[in-house]
């Protein structure tokens, strides 16, 4: 995916009713998880992402500070994220328990 053309989010869109369902993609462009929901609001959020699984099922959420994902939205107006972490270390992350 070419992300040239997207846009990057501004702050006050970093809520969880715009960033809950993202899509989030590693450097390579592939589909490393998706974010399931966001904790606290401003520099301090993290972001829970389920990693794995298939449809959700088998996923393992992993929280990961809001600052090392990049949000962006496409032509479409769909958001999704960028981050340098990669599938097998997001799975290695311990299990985020709410």
């Amino acid at each position: 995916m070419d992300h040239t053309n997207h846009v990057r989010l501004e702050p006050a869109e970093l809520t969880p009713a715009i960033l809950e369902g993202a899509t989030v993609y590693d450097t390579d462009d592939h589909e490393v998880g998706s974010v399931d929901h966001v904790h606290g609001t401003g520099g301090g959020s993290t972001a829970v992402i389920d990693v794995g699984g298939f449809l959700g099922i088998g996923a393992k959420p992993v929280a990961v500070p809001l600052t090392d994902l990049d949000f962006m939205r496409d032509e479409d107006g769909n958001v999704h994220a960028l981050t340098t972490w990669t599938k097998d270390q997001l799975k290695q992350m311990p299990e985020h328990h709410d």
